[in-house]
């Protein structure tokens, strides 16, 4: 590799690295407030919050790549051509096309980091991240409730308090539950008891030795029953939805089946790192321009380009998962001609045009 590659290929690599880092935080803010939401659902236990948002922060890394990666090197082959540094290449003989190497080096790891993220990263931290909060509403402690501590249920189902916990905490005593239903309220007292599931039925409590006393708060009709054993239903947690089990799905797995819902998820994880590798080479051509020109206006271009291509990637998405496209068109009828244009633009870029031969 020649010496002017090597500088090419850190330049490069410099600026794609900073955007990848900005846009990384910036996607990590959205995420937190997405999931201090769900946490204030009661979706998420609080004590997963740090755990969630590293697993959460891998499957959005298809997504922020591609962007990286485009805008990274718009900016670093802007900067050659604003600081005259492609003119003086170019009379070396180094023109736009003999950058492919330095820019190859760059784009191919990006684009093997996207494929290795979307194809087995990111469904592996989905399913880690739904295991564990699965785990985690299966125990007292993880799920954030301190013996001697006041807790409200998911989804205001009402007021948990525990005298004493176990150490894996499933075994509990001295509880106390308040809940109100139709106006109606209900409070229960238990000397010990345990947390446990039934199947897919839910969570409940197995109660021992208490009382339950249920009535209209503004009346006087007030029942009061002692039990040796009670079983009290804890409130379901939200449904997750379809997509959200595909996307925890592995890549082998969704291979196997011929739904619709599954095909779509496939080509969506390979569409990703294609998409990353056609705007790596679509960055060339469009980074060109002259030595005085702003080099900020491209970065609103390959904004427009990636959205345009993210929202048709998405709606593909979703026509193969109704069936409104067939499948065996999957997402290339906008991967294709992207990829041709880019190979286009790529080798044209550069060239002098044919003077035009003087009217006579």
């Amino acid at each position: 590799m020649l010496l002017i590659e090597r500088y090419l290929l850190r330049q490069f690599a410099a600026s794609v690295l900073a955007v990848a880092a900005v846009l990384l935080l910036v996607g990590l803010g959205g995420l937190l407030v997405d999931l201090m939401s769900e946490i204030a659902r009661g979706k998420v236990p609080a004590a997963l919050l740090l755990s969630q948002l590293g697993l959460r922060s891998i499957q959005v890394l298809p997504i922020l790549l591609p962007l990286a990666l485009f805008v990274g090197l718009l900016l670093a082959i802007g900067r050659l051509y604003g600081e005259s540094e492609m003119a003086v290449l170019s009379s070396v003989g180094l023109g736009p096309q003999r950058l492919w190497r330095p820019l190859l080096l760059v784009t191919l790891p990006v684009v093997g980091v996207v494929a290795a993220t979307s194809l087995w990263a990111a469904p592996y931290g989905a399913r880690l991240a739904r295991d564990m909060i699965e785990t985690a509403n299966r125990s007292f402690l993880v799920a954030g409730l301190e013996a001697g501590r006041f807790m409200e249920l998911p989804g205001r189902g009402g007021i948990l308090y525990v005298g004493e916990l176990s150490s894996d905490g499933t075994q509990f005593g001295r509880m106390f539950v308040q809940s109100e239903r139709d106006g109606r309220l209900d409070v229960i007292t238990a000397t010990e008891g345990e947390l446990f599931f039934e199947g897919d039925t839910g969570r409940f409590l197995r109660l021992r030795d208490g009382f339950r006393v249920e009535g209209v708060p503004t009346g006087k009709d007030f029942r009061l029953m002692r039990f040796a054993e009670n079983e009290l239903r804890v409130p379901d947690r939200e449904i997750e939805a379809e997509s959200n089990e595909l996307e925890a799905r592995g890549t082998l797995a969704l291979m196997a089946q011929t739904d619709a819902p599954a095909r779509a998820e496939f080509n969506w994880r390979l569409a990703t790192p294609l998409l990353a590798l056609t705007l790596g080479f679509l960055a060339l051509p469009l980074g060109r321009g002259e030595a005085r020109q702003a080099r900020y206006g491209r970065i609103l271009a390959a904004l427009l380009i990636y959205i345009n291509a993210m929202v048709l990637l998405i709606l593909g998405k979703g026509w193969l998962s109704t069936g409104a496209i067939p499948a065996w068109l999957g997402l290339w009828w906008l991967l294709l001609p992207m990829a041709l244009l880019a190979a286009w633009l790529f080798r044209i870029d550069g060239r002098l045009r044919r003077p035009r031969p003087e009217a006579a």
